[in-house]
């Protein structure tokens, strides 16, 4: 089974989601190949990122807390420990997207996005400085000076930017969003008797 995952290393149902589908393949013991696509959420997101709790209260007129309340119970019961007020900012991500581009041959992918998913929204680190990436993806198969050249180079990050256009022109608004087996497509982190459901029946009809 191939499973396209478009997500974004600062968006917390991107987080949610990875852990679901996670448990949901182990749940149903289906061997899929898992590939991350990159998608920007705040794609004008600025050097040195924007305040979240500040964007959220000039977007929607809300004390974003009630927004980050129910994000944190849905982590909840996937057994993910989410506190969206730990990590103040949100950073822009064409950096560690490329990095997890070039983490797909190395067969290092999924637990690089995981970590940096967990360097961002459990250590509150910005995930977009050269320094902190490296410290990241030398534990996922890359030297820091790779990972320092590959950051910084601009036809690089131009190669991710228009990866992210591409998933646009298929039509891909939000993330996450999921394809399997360029059949079947569905947005969100559906709860884990989704994913395990979607996941079965897809199973049913492959070849």
């Amino acid at each position: 089974m191939q499973i396209q995952v478009f997500s974004d290393v600062v968006c917390p149902w991107c987080y949610i989601g990875t852990v679901r589908l996670d448990r949901a393949l182990q749940a149903t013991g289906i061997d899929a190949v898992v590939s991350y696509r990159p998608f920007m959420i705040a794609a004008d997101a600025p050097p040195g990122g924007f305040n979240v709790a500040d964007d959220l209260r000039l977007r929607y007129g809300v004390d974003p807390r009630l927004l980050w309340a129910r994000a944190e119970a849905e982590a909840k019961e996937s057994g993910l420990d989410l506190d969206l007020a730990k990590q103040p900012m949100s950073y822009p991500t064409a950096a560690a997207h490329t990095l997890v581009r070039h983490a797909a041959p190395r067969g290092t992918q999924r637990p690089l996005v995981r970590a940096l998913f967990a360097t961002y929204f459990q250590e509150a680190r910005d995930i977009s400085d050269p320094q902190v990436l490296a410290e990241v993806a030398t534990r996922h198969g890359f030297s820091a000076n790779e990972v320092t050249s590959l950051v910084t180079d601009p036809t690089e990050l131009a190669t991710t930017r228009r990866a992210v256009n591409e998933a646009f022109a298929l039509g891909i608004r939000g993330a996450p969003f999921y394809v399997i087996n360029d059949a079947v497509s569905f947005s969100g982190a559906q709860p884990e008797e989704v994913f395990r459901q979607i996941l079965d029946e897809v199973r049913q009809v492959a070849p």
